[in-house]
């Protein structure tokens, strides 16, 4: 009786420690979807050259701390792998630590910043931090995360572009503000097929069906690095990427 009982209690602790030990590799993924993040290290990405190990993983997400000391001007992480049409999910909260404080603009529902009688851009002064998700391989496909009013998931580098048609600038605007309260986590639910981007956030759709004018065709997606540190003063040069991920998982679409 007292060996059963041991044997017992043996077998409920390593199927405890086991539960413990999932990684987000283990967990159950919708019909389709293939992990790009083991939940354990960064094997799969490209860590910057000399990066000094700013981008790391810590108790099962990545985590990033803006400080990165790679020798090149991109010091964001970068998957192995390629991919074209795909659908893209992914689970971030950005920190709570001090930020960056600055004045932004208030953005239109057509892409354009709102102008006070004077025809000056009204804005409002945030205390910022700032990171995103490159597609194919492009930093104007940039999905953005942030704190701006508008909130995240907006396509920054086309919307800024004045070369895009009223269209394209106003489709890559979010449709509402669907962020939680920075330091919660949050969902995308990202869609590329063709030229064409539907972005979710936490289960509101806020971009649909955008055109991206002259995207690649396929590439590699990233996590961005934003912002640099002044050693001398303390402070931040600009919005840092003080953001964690996780559950990042990926269905190539045929």
């Amino acid at each position: 009786m007292y060996r059963n009982c041991c044997t017992f209690l043996l077998a409920a602790c390593l199927v405890s420690g086991a539960g413990i030990r999932l990684s987000a590799a283990d967990k159950d993924l919708p019909e389709g979807f293939t992990p790009l993040f083991n939940g354990k290290d960064l094997s799969g990405w490209k860590v910057p050259e000399g990066d000094n190990g700013h981008w790391k993983v810590v108790h099962g997400v990545i985590d990033y701390d803006a400080r990165s000391e790679g020798r090149g001007e991109d010091k964001s992480l970068w998957s192995d792998k390629s991919f074209g049409d795909f659908v893209l999910r992914v689970d971030w909260r950005l920190k709570a630590d001090p930020g960056y404080k600055h004045p932004v603009p208030i953005i239109l529902p057509d892409g354009s910043h709102k102008k006070g009688p004077d025809g000056r851009e009204e804005t409002i002064e945030i205390e910022d931090v700032d990171s995103g998700i490159y597609l194919r391989g492009s930093s104007k496909s940039q999905v953005n995360i942030w704190m701006w009013p508008i909130g995240s998931g907006e396509v920054y580098g086309y919307r800024m572009d004045r070369r895009m048609p009223s269209e394209v600038r106003a489709a890559v605007t979010p449709k509402k503000k669907a962020d939680r309260p920075r330091g919660e986590w949050n969902t995308f639910d990202i869609t590329m097929k063709g030229d064409r981007l539907w972005v979710k956030l936490n289960g509101e759709e806020v971009i649909t069906n955008a055109e991206l004018p002259g995207v690649p065709r396929e590439g590699p997606i990233a996590l961005q690095h934003h912002g640099s540190y002044d050693a001398k003063t303390g402070k931040w040069k600009g919005p840092p990427s003080l953001v964690q991920f996780r559950n990042i998982a990926i269905k190539e679409l045929k």
